[in-house]
């Protein structure tokens, strides 16, 4: 067979096939039921931008794993990382000790992070532990309680970065209370944020103003273009941290290795995981020198900065800072052009927006009014699943498409054709279903006349 990494989607038969039911059914009764899988994929392997099922279903990946493998699904490199790292040291808690390939990753991001100031990093295991991170040292650091992030973001599940996130009630239901004095503007609206710093925010007790510089889960929303520069400016004035979220849109995402940098814009503290170590738990916040003044042992972690994810980050960020940053953009440029000329035939995208490869498809209404339409998005989904292409929604009906950054000219085409596939069988569904409710009402004023003539006049 075609070496995966080369190979295009093929689907054998229905899914899940055989193999993957049974592992769904052993999932179903041992796994927590909280998590959120969006379809039946029951992954063996994965190179590149290609995914292999346990049944031998091949698929074209535009989700890397939640924008995760940004250098492509086992990159051979990222791999030797691992592999020598692995045979040297595997763990010895940086928190405790020292070890090179942690201060060298932390020598890296700083110098990587936009702004003239040296830099200091703490490593985390993911992106929620470094908004929890962030949230800490910004209260510490400033000595106020405070703190402001937007509407339909999405910070993480845990306490400081669920109270953050405004994204769904359903992640918030349940889990009251949760921590105090956090507010929330509208994302994009500097106004909102004037707003309540006049009202219940005084700006002299806020610590810091939390942003993704591109909303992720909120639907791939990309703010006006003076919003990071008046949140700058206006932290500036009050003397308030700005901490970005580059969770989800750093590493190469945007095509640049900041979101942030798109604005010119740098931040106080910047939040990393997904992208950073290709798929290795890792997570950092990047601060300037002078906020990161927290004592010994005020905050730590025993498995950030892990020696094997540091070795495999170190590798990720060479290969997307010399080659993938500039294919984010070809390839985003493909692909945004490619879901514009759909938009054009297919009036239920409302819009096509984002920066390299982090593009989010608006879906609305059929054919288009303007209100959204979350049933049709998960049914171009689940569609274009079965036909070998993976990917994820976000916002309220928003396709999100985030491939690894290694993505091929070839590829773009062949997902643009699957996604086409999905969306002309979405209109045949609906209209299907449209013919037969007229013929239902048409059938019912059938019976309603008929029953008018036969029903005596009783007048």
């Amino acid at each position: 067979m075609i070496p995966l990494s080369r190979d295009e989607p093929r689907i054998n038969g229905p899914l899940p096939g055989p193999r993957g039911a049974a592992w769904l059914e052993r999932d179903h009764r041992v796994m927590s039921p909280s998590y959120t899988r969006i379809y039946p994929l029951v992954v063996r392997r994965a190179r590149g931008a290609m995914v292999e099922d346990v049944d031998g279903n091949r698929f074209l990946d535009f989700t890397a794993g939640i924008a995760v493998t940004n250098v492509g699904h086992s990159h051979p490199r990222v791999v030797a990382a691992i592999r020598r790292q692995s045979g040297r040291l595997i763990h010895m808690s940086g928190t405790d000790f020292y070890y090179a390939p942690q201060v060298r990753l932390a020598e890296r991001l700083a110098a990587l992070a936009p702004g003239s100031e040296p830099k200091r990093v703490f490593f985390t295991n993911s992106g929620a532990e470094a908004i929890e991170a962030a949230l800490k040292l910004a209260r510490r650091h400033t000595g106020r309680n405070r703190a402001l992030a937007f509407m339909n973001a999405f910070h993480g599940r845990t306490y400081g970065a669920l109270s953050l996130s405004g994204s769904k009630p359903l992640q918030r239901r349940g889990f009251a209370p949760l921590v105090p004095e956090i507010h929330h503007a509208r994302f994009g609206d500097l106004d909102s944020v004037h707003a309540l710093l006049r009202t219940i925010c005084p700006p002299e007790e806020l610590a810091a103003i939390f942003v993704e510089p591109i909303q992720g889960e909120g639907g791939y929303i990309v703010p006006p273009d003076d919003f990071l520069p008046g949140l700058r400016r206006l932290c500036d004035e009050h003397g308030v941290l700005l901490v970005f979220d580059e969770v989800q849109s750093g590493i190469g995402r945007t095509g640049k290795m900041f979101a942030s940098e798109h604005w010119g814009v740098a931040g106080d503290i910047v939040c990393l995981a997904k992208g950073i170590a290709n798929g290795l738990p890792l997570g950092a916040i990047v601060a300037r020198s002078s906020v990161m003044d927290w004592p010994s042992g005020s905050h730590a972690s025993t498995f950030g900065g892990n020696p094997v994810a540091c070795a495999a980050a170190l590798t990720t960020l060479g290969l997307v800072e010399r080659r993938y940053c500039a294919n984010a953009v070809r390839r985003g440029g493909e692909l945004r052009a490619g879901l514009e000329r759909l938009a054009r035939r297919f009036p239920f995208i409302r819009e096509v927006r984002g920066l390299g490869l982090m593009i989010g498809a608006e879906i609305q209404d059929f054919p288009g009014n303007g209100v959204p339409n979350p049933r049709l998005r998960d049914g171009i989904i689940d569609r274009a699943f079965h036909r070998g292409l993976l990917l994820l929604p976000c916002g309220a009906s928003t396709i999100r498409f985030s491939p690894p950054l290694c993505l091929t000219a070839r590829q773009v085409a062949i997902g643009l054709k699957l996604i086409d596939d999905a969306m002309t069988a979405a209109v045949d569904e609906v209209t299907r279903i449209k013919d037969e409710l007229s013929e239902i009402e048409a059938r019912r004023t059938d019976a309603d006349r008929e029953l008018e003539e036969i029903t005596p006049d009783r007048s």
